[in-house]
């Protein structure tokens, strides 16, 4: 069956189980074609579990995702033959992908001043993650996931990649779906969110939209809470909370949270459900 027009990606009902439990349970959302999608969630939330299955990696247990036949997706090990030179690396990724745009990603590692002789083992690990990604985009993909490929990096080299990255989606039009645990890195560039905690997913929309229906609270600790707290922190006198609401009785001083704020605060109160119901 074939994607609707304007979606990258879907899932329905989607799940995985091993024999230690379900990795990832009753997962459905769609991606928006062109979309920049920020995957964020704790170890073992089942992000690289859910990005594998819609890689055809994986087979689901429950459900049926499907993806843009034109997909990459980059590892968060970044594979590479590390006795390889980069060219040699460029080489092999022409013999495996009929789609290949050499001159792409050839133009792709010249620009991050990679030498082309240079084998992979003695790169730099930002010289590794450009090298990887652009084997990736070197396949011309509409749709590209990639699993923490930020996470090895010093702060430069991760906006270096990020600034990359984010280039050749404006370029190119594809869809990104991008996880990681630095949420500074995603606060700017991504304009769609799935949240995922425990294997399942608490939230899933554009960003603008999400955190325009959410409000942090702040005020003192004897006012009347409101119905849709998501998440709260009281002291003796003051209270924090994240609502999903636009307004509150007065008394509360209310402003739009931040992207971090918002999927801190689903996290926090996904594990303390979590933490309850054990």
């Amino acid at each position: 069956m074939r994607l609707d027009s304007g979606i990258a990606l879907e899932a329905a009902g989607l799940g995985k189980q091993y024999r230690r439990g379900w990795a990832l349970r009753d997962c459905t959302f769609e991606l928006p074609a062109g979309s920049i999608s920020a995957l964020v969630g704790p170890n073992g939330a089942g992000k690289s579990t859910l990005m594998h299955l819609a890689n055809g990696l994986l087979t689901p247990t429950t459900g049926h995702v499907r993806a843009h036949q034109k997909v990459a997706f980059l590892a968060q090990d970044k594979p590479l033959y590390r006795r390889f030179t980069v060219a040699e690396m460029l080489r092999a990724g022409e013999s495996m992908n009929p789609d290949w745009d050499n001159g792409y990603a050839t133009k792709l590692v010249e620009e991050a001043d990679v030498p082309m002789h240079a084998r992979v083992g003695t790169l730099s690990g930002g010289q590794r993650t450009r090298v990887a990604l652009a084997i990736a985009l070197g396949r011309r993909p509409q749709l590209i996931m990639l699993d923490e490929p930020l996470s090895d990096l010093d702060p430069l080299a991760r906006t270096e990649v990020m600034k990359a990255l984010m280039a050749e989606a404006a370029d190119t039009g594809m869809t990104v779906l991008l996880s990681s645990h630095v949420l500074a890195d995603l606060e700017s560039v991504c304009d769609h969110l799935v949240l995922l905690a425990g294997g399942r997913i608490h939230l899933c929309g554009d960003v603008e939209d999400l955190l325009s229906q959410h409000r942090i609270m702040i005020g003192p600790s004897d006012l009347a809470l409101p119905s849709s707290i998501v998440d709260s922190s009281t002291t003796a006198r003051q209270a924090t909370l994240l609502a999903r609401a636009t307004h509150a009785e007065a008394g509360w001083e209310l402003h739009e949270p931040s992207l971090e704020e918002l999927a801190l605060g689903y996290l926090r109160s996904a594990k303390e459900n979590k933490d309850v119901a054990a």
